[in-house]
């Protein structure tokens, strides 16, 4: 019989057998589940998004990166971009060369973690989980709110300029 050892995770603090690795799992298998069912895949974006915030040494390690979930999230949440792929004149922008600074990233990223949806019995569970996630991320990082909505703007009024009319 082997001690099952859990360690809490460096990104999260979710206390998981493995630590970071071990969150890391959690986060694949959901990946797996999300592109196996369309029905899980309709809030992917978001889980990206809000997972790599609550990961950001890992995923938010350049400014590009981080304006990419941040602003991502910023997007989906406040300007009601497809939780399923984000905006897409926020990835247009950022294929460009947009100044962007990195700001600190706080170091309490959310009150709630991967495990709630891990947990999650079905896709409408899931969908509620990750919903309550990303808000509870997205208010940790409640002092980049600023910074995040100055990025979403610029990128929405560059994108409207570059796209010719429909």
């Amino acid at each position: 019989m082997t001690e099952e050892k859990s360690e809490r995770c460096a990104g999260c603090g979710l206390m998981v057998e493995g630590g970071i690795d071990g969150c890391q799992t959690l986060f694949d298998e959901i990946l797996a589940r999300d592109f196996g069912d369309a029905a899980y895949f309709r809030v992917h974006r978001l889980l990206v998004d809000v997972y790599s915030l609550q990961h950001p040494e890992r995923y938010c390690a350049s400014p590009k990166s981080l304006a990419a979930h941040l602003g991502g999230l910023c997007c989906i949440l406040e300007h009601g971009a497809s939780r399923a792929i984000g905006a897409e004149w926020l990835r247009d922008w950022l294929n460009g060369t947009p100044p962007i600074d990195k700001p600190a990233i706080p170091a309490a990223r959310g009150a709630l973690t991967i495990a709630e949806v891990h947990a999650a019995a079905d896709a409408e569970a899931h969908a509620d989980a990750v919903e309550r996630w990303a808000r509870s991320t997205w208010e940790a990082y409640a002092a980049l709110h600023p910074i995040a909505r100055a990025w979403a703007a610029e990128a929405r009024a560059r994108g409207a300029v570059s796209r010719p009319p429909a």
